[in-house]
């Protein structure tokens, strides 16, 4: 079990989460600012600060189940489509 948690430590190579470079890629092919898409989180009832925004597309802050749904739900993509890179990393285990 050990070794698949080292593997699975690998993938993330020290972030905090996979998908923030996927969320950053189609926050600006959706043409909106991190303050945009705070914004709009707000309005769902989700607040997260566009400097969280930031970490999150760093990878040095952890995104939540809930905040995932919603970041997909406004950059019209799916959580699958974020989540790609991490499950093809996963199916190589």
């Amino acid at each position: 079990m050990n070794s698949r948690k080292r593997k699975y430590m690998d993938i993330l190579n020290g972030n905090l989460n996979i998908v923030g470079i996927n969320i950053k890629n189609a926050r600006q092919k959706n043409k909106l600012s991190r303050q945009q898409l705070s914004t709009n989180l707000l309005l769902l009832g989700i607040d997260i600060a566009d400097q969280s925004i930031y970490d999150i597309e760093m990878g040095t802050r952890t995104v939540v189940d809930y905040e995932l749904c919603a970041i997909a739900k406004i950059l019209n993509t799916s959580t699958d489509i974020l989540l790609k890179d991490f499950r093809e990393q996963l199916d190589k285990i």
